[in-house]
């Protein structure tokens, strides 16, 4: 397997400077945080939208369904639209389409509210919005150094937990002043600023994918060899390296539960403890915290302690706090658990794409991003409805109980797997496996 390093540098990656001296990756990071706080803003107009135009809590579940299914299917061929692709002209690409829907939603709405354009709506935009975070992750890969990595995604992941904060607030106050469609509307102007600041920014070459090997095989062949570019690729390569193999079956066993233990915090807070929206407000802005702290802190620990530590102790973290959030009566100790949870998915996931990026040959890492997120997060709607359904029957303190028990059975697996060693990147894949694909 190719090592990233020996791929050719160029000015996108600038050897021996600071991540703080890379234009490139700066201007990246500026657009992508506008961008972030937009869809931030989404994530509490959107359900405002609907409720104000249906009194539906179904139907906002439907909805968000449906956008989820979306998101589901695209992460089948996202990799290799990604991989076979200019990566920025498709990522500017999914940016100004999703710019056009949103942007036109208030007229479109004005003319009249008709809730069957929100589902395809939300559908399209979910499907781009998964084309396009598979290519932020590989412009990650292409625009920093491998020893920056961590801390190029602990930025990102850092901004994405202070859009989380601030984007509802505002959100609230742009319903208030002019309705949720225009907030929505703000979301898409925001893409127009992401796809303006990549115009900016140049990635690093990389290998042209489905060449033919030197024994003259080609790299596809039919609707047969095509399916296998899409998907199969990139899942025989997680397959074939022990640590990323791993860490998608335990992270799909976590996904199950981490999904739907913000419904069990919302449902705690509001109808176990009688706290109105401004509390439950209060505590999912603390919980940002956890991911501020988790950002800032990620590169440090990663160093220090090495990847299992770091990856199993935030599974740690999570089955505690659910635990800690299911039981306890006070808002102020639930708040502090909230950001503990944030703080531990904050650092696994740092540890876990940044592992993902610094093992995967560049011209495959779309589509092993894709298979990867496609895999694991395929278990979190069904983990959140089995969640919300044990909890009406049996009560949130028992089901935080058995979600923590959960956690402590994938940390107990975790420790019998590669992923407890300190660089699992330095692991060999399977012997035989070809990667030039």
């Amino acid at each position: 397997m190719p090592n990233r390093s020996e791929v050719p540098q160029t000015s996108a990656r600038p050897e021996g400077r600071t991540l703080w001296r890379n234009r490139n990756f700066n201007v990246f990071w500026l657009g992508q945080s506008l961008s972030v706080l937009g869809g931030s803003i989404s994530l509490l107009a959107l359900p405002l939208l609907v409720l104000e135009a249906t009194d539906s809590l179904v139907q906002m579940g439907a909805i968000t369904a449906v956008a989820g299914a979306a998101g589901i299917v695209t992460g089948t061929f996202a990799g290799y639209v990604v991989d076979h692709t200019d990566r920025r002209r498709t990522m500017i690409v999914c940016d100004l389409v999703r710019a056009v829907a949103l942007c036109a939603l208030p007229w479109i709405w004005a003319a009249g509210q008709q809730v069957w354009l929100l589902y395809v709506l939300m559908a399209v935009v979910a499907g781009l919005t998964t084309v396009f975070d598979v290519g932020y992750v590989t412009a990650v890969a292409d625009l920093v150094d491998t020893r920056d990595l961590t801390v190029a995604n602990s930025r990102l992941l850092g901004t994405f937990a202070v859009g989380s904060i601030l984007g509802p607030i505002l959100a609230g106050l742009i319903t208030a002043a002019v309705g949720a469609a225009w907030a929505l509307a703000i979301d898409g102007a925001s893409f127009l600023v992401s796809a303006a600041s990549l115009c900016f920014v140049t990635f690093s070459p990389r290998e042209t994918p489905g060449k033919p090997g030197p024994d003259g095989t080609p790299g596809q062949g039919g609707a047969a060899g095509l399916l296998r570019e899409m998907f199969a690729v990139g899942l025989r390569f997680i397959w074939s390296h022990p640590a990323l193999r791993t860490l998608t079956v335990l992270l799909t066993l976590l996904t199950f539960l981490t999904l739907g233990a913000t419904d069990l915090l919302i449902y705690r807070v509001r109808h176990d403890l009688g706290q109105d929206e401004a509390v439950l407000g209060s505590v999912v802005a603390v919980s940002g915290l956890g991911a501020i702290a988790a950002a800032v802190l990620a590169d440090l620990l990663r160093r220090r302690l090495g990847f299992g530590t770091c990856w199993l102790g935030a599974v740690l973290m999570i089955g505690l706090s659910v635990t800690v959030i299911g039981n306890s009566r006070s808002v102020p100790v639930i708040a502090l658990a909230a950001a503990t949870f944030v703080f531990g998915t904050t650092l696994g996931g740092v540890c876990s794409m940044t592992l993902r990026q610094q093992v995967t040959p560049d011209h495959l890492l779309g589509r092993v991003t894709s298979a990867f997120w496609t895999v694991h997060m395929a278990s979190g709607p069904i983990g959140a409805a089995v969640l919300t359904v044990a909890a009406s029957h049996y009560g949130v303190p028992a089901v935080a109980v058995g979600g923590g028990l959960f956690c402590l059975a994938i940390f107990t697996l975790g420790l019998l797997s590669p992923l407890r060693t300190r660089r699992p990147e330095s692991l060999p894949l399977r012997a035989g496996r070809d990667t030039r694909r």
